[in-house]
């Protein structure tokens, strides 16, 4: 998949997120920095409730689109959701665990775009 072609997936991935008013939505670009993705998807939820809907708006609305999560973690405890699409990993948070594991912060080189509902 072209660099392109996995923004345009991430948008798609945004745009449901935001159906469900994830918050302070990031969008890093990894291409120069890693080999495991070329972006990464920060956000947020509010509780564990939010943070299920968005996981599953992201997540019903690729694969109606014929995409599919390559792998899914977290979905149990609803802190930390990481989906994997190979190209986009989306990391969904509840405000607190993202605040402690401050994954902007590490990857402070990339270049982030954000959307939606900041804090």
């Amino acid at each position: 998949m072209s660099i392109n072609e996995a923004h345009a997936l991430a948008k798609k991935m945004i745009y449901y997120s935001l159906i469900k008013k994830a918050k302070d939505i990031c969008l890093l670009n990894m291409s120069r920095l890693s080999s495991m993705a070329d972006f990464f998807i920060i956000c947020h939820g509010e509780s564990a409730v939010q943070v299920k809907a968005i996981v599953d708006s992201i997540m019903e609305g690729m694969e109606s689109e014929g995409v599919k999560a390559w792998h899914r973690e977290g979905y149990s405890f609803l802190n930390w959701v990481l989906l994997d699409y190979v190209d986009v990993v989306v990391h969904v948070f509840q405000k607190e665990a993202r605040k402690f594991y401050r994954l902007e912060r590490l990857w402070g080189d990339a270049e982030i775009e954000k959307f939606g509902y900041e804090e």
